[in-house]
């Protein structure tokens, strides 16, 4: 799940020395990272930094007891931490310690033996789509406000092609070796520049009917 989102991954030993600051998710931390709450929190750090309990409680809706309760369980798990060149006096800012999250392709949480990891992994896939479609209606919403050249810059497809189960794979990590070529291309900053945000789903489709 590179930067919120599920997909195939390499193992840690494999990781380019370059590779972005990826966390790999494991059993254990997995179950850290499975509440709704947890994952917008995350999602909202990485996103727009650094911010206090009541500050993500202020932007997300919820209430400063609640934020603050979750951000401690993400920091135990390693998610979150401490920031302390921002915190005054009492007052505690955090911060997400990794850019993106991701899970190793050859463990399949979905079929683990334990039902709790099964569960927690439908959570939180269950919470990144429904993060994506919170993000698209959004960009829908507001998309008039946005300069003409960032509209037509924009895209909302989806294609169909027979594949097997290996070239499918091929595909979405093509797709994702792609996206990371343009990483870090126009510094931060940059006039005219906006932060863009790409979904990828890559899913088989049951149209076939069963032959006899």
């Amino acid at each position: 799940m590179a930067e919120n989102e599920a997909g195939p991954d390499d193992s840690p030993d494999s990781t380019p020395a370059d590779a972005p600051n990826i966390h790999m998710v494991n059993a254990r931390t997995l179950r850290g990272l499975a509440h709704p709450l947890r994952l917008r929190l995350m999602n909202t750090l990485r996103e727009f930094g650094p911010a206090t309990a009541s500050g993500l409680a202020d932007r997300l809706g919820e209430s400063s007891g609640a934020t603050s309760y979750h951000l401690r369980q993400l920091a135990s798990y390693g998610f979150v931490e401490d920031d302390p060149e921002r915190g005054k006096g009492r007052e505690r800012w955090w911060k997400a310690v990794h850019m993106g999250t991701a899970f190793d392709s050859t463990a399949d949480f979905l079929r683990d033996p334990d039902p709790e990891i099964r569960g927690a992994m439908g959570v939180v896939l269950h919470e990144i789509a429904t993060l994506h479609t919170q993000e698209l209606n959004t960009w829908l919403g507001t998309m008039h406000d946005w300069p003409e050249e960032w509209v037509r810059s924009s895209d909302l497809s989806d294609f169909k092609v027979r594949l097997t189960p290996e070239l499918s794979l091929e595909l979405a990590e093509k797709v994702h070796e792609l996206i990371e070529s343009y990483r870090d291309r126009v510094p931060e900053g940059t006039e005219g520049s906006a932060l863009v945000r790409t979904h990828l789903h890559v899913f088989p489709r049951p149209t076939d009917r069963p032959t006899d």
